[in-house]
């Protein structure tokens, strides 16, 4: 496992393990790599230190990685469920469907559905809260 620095173009900085800088450079070239933050998938490694080994604390760092990356995974899961099961999908009009909630011209409920970065980008910068939905987990047939 190799952890890496992240920065969108948005200058949300973030951190993702990935199983080889192989695995990083392949997802990042197929669009997979996106902002937590934000949902932008213009995102570029940033400058870090190097992990010194030699310590028996390093030693664990492999285990409790990969148990952290369980445990944030799951949680991932229980978010998109909950808002899966309760909150409405407008799918590509949420970002129209958010300003009008927002707004006023349109009943106060809660939804879910997909934007464009640039959409998400002005919806901030007016106000309207929004957030990413965690991504669905990936089909194991599919990774790595």
């Amino acid at each position: 496992m190799i952890r890496y620095a992240l920065n969108c173009d948005q200058a949300h900085g973030f951190e993702a393990w990935f199983g080889s800088s192989a695995d990083y450079d392949d997802q990042a070239a197929r669009g997979l790599v996106e902002c937590p933050f934000c949902g932008s998938r213009s995102v570029q490694k940033a400058i870090m230190a190097p992990a010194v080994s030699g310590t028996r604390k390093s030693d664990a760092a492999p285990a409790i990685a990969a148990r952290m990356q369980t445990m944030m995974m799951e949680a991932a899961r229980e978010v998109r469920a909950h808002v899966e099961a309760n909150f409405d999908y407008v799918g590509d009009a949420f970002a129209r469907e958010a300003r009008d909630i927002h707004e006023g011209r349109s009943e106060k409920r809660e939804i879910y559905g997909e934007a464009t970065p640039a959409e998400v980008k002005k919806l901030k910068e007016d106000g309207v809260p929004v957030a990413p939905l965690p991504a669905p987990p990936p089909d194991p047939s599919k990774v790595n």
